[in-house]
C-alpha cells in the first residue's frame, strides 16, 4: 500500500514540476521571445521590415496597373 502513494507522490511532484518549469519559463525576464519558449520565429519578426516590404508591394502593384 505505502508503495502505492510513493508512486502517486513522486508522479504528483513530477507534475508540479512540469507546470511550475512552464510557467517560470512564461514570466523569466531574462529569456527573450515568446512564452512558448521555442526561440524561434516568434522573436525574430521585424515589424518595420515587414511594413517596408508590404508598402513596396503596393506600390509595385500601382505602378503595374
Amino acid at each position: 500500500m505505502w508503495l502505492q502513494y510513493l508512486i502517486i507522490a513522486l508522479l504528483f511532484a513530477g507534475a508540479a514540476f512540469y507546470v511550475g518549469r512552464i510557467f517560470w519559463q512564461a514570466f523569466d525576464k531574462r529569456q527573450s521571445g515568446c512564452a512558448k519558449g521555442c526561440g524561434s520565429a516568434c522573436s525574430g519578426f521585424d515589424v518595420d521590415q515587414i511594413q517596408r516590404t508590404i508598402d513596396l508591394a503596393q506600390q509595385r502593384q500601382k505602378a503595374a496597373g
